[in-house]
Order: C-alpha cells, then structure tokens, then sequence
C-alpha cells in the first residue's frame, strides 16, 4: 500500500473514484487542525520561549510519540521534562531513542532562540539521571540570554521543509558523492558522522535492516507495540495527533469498509499484514545510501547530544534535496534484536562507540509532514 495511491478495496471489490460524493469525501481528508503547528511555527508568539517552542514541537523523535513536557519558570526560563506516558518500553526499553528525540527538540529550540537573538544556558539533567530508565526528573533547565550578536544557523532555514520521507526511492538516482561528504560536517555536538552510497556497503545495509525490521515486525510484543499507535484515518490522527498516522483518502476508505484496523493489521495471516510488510520492506529495500551517527559511550548526555546532531543531520538532508528515513530497528536493544545489533555495530561502529541513529537516503516525491500536538497541549 502507498500513501499517494488511490483507493482499490481488495477483497470487497469496491473501488471509490474521485468523482461526485467521493470526491468531496477525499477532498476533507486531509487532518487540518493536526497538521497546524507546521504553519503557525513563529507566527503565534511574541514572548521568546514560547516562540521557539513553536519551532521545538516539530523536531523529529521517535514513532512521533512527542515525548516532551514543558514547564515555563519565571520569566526567562523553562524546564523541559520527558512524559513517561509516551516511552517505548518494548522497542526502546532503555529509552534511548526517546532521549535522543529530545536531543532534536533542545537543538530546534536553541536554533529557534537564536534566530531571534537569543542564546540559551542549558543545564542537563539537574537532578541526576540513569541510563536504564527516565523518571520524572527533568531533562533540563534552560535559561534564555538576549545576545545580539548571534547569527541564524543557516539549516534553520529549512525547518518547516523536514520531512521523514517514508517512500520507496528511486532506484535510478544515486546520493551524489560531494552531498554525502557534506552531510558528514554538520555536526556540532561531538559525534562521529558517517555516510556511503557505495554499492556493496549500501547492499550490505539493506541486507541488516531488512532482516532488523522483520524481527520487529514477527515479534509480538515490539510489533502490538506499533500497531497499538497506529492512527488510522482523519478522526484519529485529529484526536491523537501523535504515533504512526495513516491518513488520506486511502486509509480512510479502508478504515470506512473495515478492510484496514488495528485487528487487521496484528492479524499475521491477513491481507493488510500482507501489504503492510511488502510495503515498509520496499522502503529498506530501496535505499540508495546511508548515513550514521557514532557517539564516544552511551551516557544519557551523549544520547541528548547524538539527537542535537541528528536534527542537524535531517536538516542538512532537507537543505540539499535528499530524503532521509531513519532505519533504528537494528540499533534496538530488545533481547530479540541482539545479534543484528551486534552487526550492526560491527559494521558501523568497528573502532568502538555506540552507533545512535541509522538512515536510509535517496530520492522520491515530496510528502505530508507528521502531525503534531499544539504547543499548549505540551505545557505544564
């Protein structure tokens, strides 16, 4: 199934055509309100917190669970806190993941406060941490200085442009040579950074992250993990404006007839299972370069500063016309993930350090963004 196609019910035989009443259905399938922060990003706000925060809100974090909290303090200040609501626990028992998603949300934020001349004093993890689970410790205290001599980080221009393009790439299209070696110097936050669109490495990273993804998908409790955030069609991903949204005509047709649910989707024997797994497979499979983040060790600073440079990574993508799609399934740390992740680091990570993120590149047509919670929903 792909997301621009247009709708043939398997099974029922009923196809809807864009024409008459169906065409005004397909028309409003679009989730509006939850695709609002995109546009109202800097627009709302006068007060320089919660005008960056505009900017933070859409970074890129894991399964789109948006796991942060924010606490205003004063009138400069501000405490960013994890919601331990919306961890991982299966496919991301260590929520390493989620910390990095936090790492992109500081480092959008502090690209934001600059842009209006504002540098930002920021203090991890003051009350201490660990490295197997968060807590209802904060993540960080953050001052805002006014500092006018800063100068806009030039990748913050593309912000509003990011996307996870979750598309089959073209095949006929190499990453070239000189983009790779530029996405490789963006980081700023201590992190090795590496890239190959060589044939036999590409072939290679194809070959794990295949075989990663199907033992999430085939292990039950990291598989119901997913199915369990699906979002399926306009009502939902409105009502939850977060986890894995399948919107647009398509999924709402399906979801309509009852050819597409949850049940459905964790039903291994069924048609939707079927096309579902062809489909996220054609994605890995089409890969046409990639690129990693190694850290030194794996404390939770590094984890937060891994996602700092990895927002980066995503908007040096985005500024250069590449897509990205992050691949993490084999950097996992469930039990049933253990020897694809000792690979991966074998591959990856030779020298030592722990590789953070992994993602494919490569080239297809635009997308949607993600939805997104507004701003006042993640205030506390």
């Amino acid at each position: 199934m792909k997301r621009r196609q247009f709708v043939l019910l398997a099974g029922g035989g009923v196809v809807l055509a864009a024409t008459g009443a169906a065409g005004a259905f397909v028309a409003t399938r679009t989730p509006e309100s939850a695709l609002r922060p995109w546009s109202d990003a800097g627009q709302l706000y006068d007060e320089p917190r919660r005008r960056a925060l505009s900017y933070a809100i859409l970074a890129p974090n894991p399964h789109n669970r948006q796991p942060w909290l924010v606490e205003l303090v004063g009138d400069d200040a501000l405490r960013l806190h994890v919601d331990t609501d919306r961890l991982l626990p299966q496919t991301d028992p260590f929520n390493r993941q989620i910390t990095i998603g936090l790492g992109c949300f500081l480092e959008l934020m502090a690209m934001a406060a600059a842009a209006d001349g504002y540098r930002l004093e920021t203090e991890l993890f003051p009350q201490g941490s660990d490295t197997g689970h968060l807590d209802a410790r904060p993540i960080a205290d953050i001052r805002f200085v006014a500092d006018r001599t800063l100068i806009a980080d030039p990748l913050f221009a593309h912000v509003l442009e990011r996307r996870s393009l979750k598309e089959p790439y073209d095949l006929n299209r190499p990453v070239p040579d000189l983009d790779l070696a530029e996405l490789a110097t963006v980081g700023r936050h201590g992190n090795s950074i590496a890239t190959s669109g060589e044939a036999d490495h590409v072939a290679a990273l194809r070959d794990l992250t295949h075989r990663a993804l199907d033992i999430e998908i085939h292990t039950p409790h990291t598989y119901r993990e997913s199915v369990d955030l699906f979002r399926i069609g306009k009502a939902e991903i409105e009502a939850n404006p977060d986890g894995i949204d399948f919107g647009g005509p398509l999924f709402d047709t399906l979801a309509l007839f009852g050819q597409f649910t949850r049940e459905t989707a964790l039903d291994t024997n069924s048609m939707v299972f079927a096309q579902g797994v062809e489909a996220v497979m054609a994605n890995v499979d089409s890969a046409m370069a990639h690129v990693w983040l190694i850290s030194p060790g794996n404390s939770r600073a590094e984890q937060i500063a891994a996602g700092r440079d990895w927002l980066r990574i995503n908007l040096a993508a985005t500024e250069a016309g590449i897509g990205i799609q992050p691949l993490s399934q084999a950097l996992q740390e469930f039990p049933e993930m253990e020897s694809c992740y000792a690979e991966a680091h074998q591959m990856l990570a030779p020298s030592g350090g722990t590789v953070q993120m992994l993602a494919r590149l490569g080239y297809a047509a635009a997308v949607a963004p993600s939805p997104r919670w507004p701003l006042e929903a993640k205030l506390i």
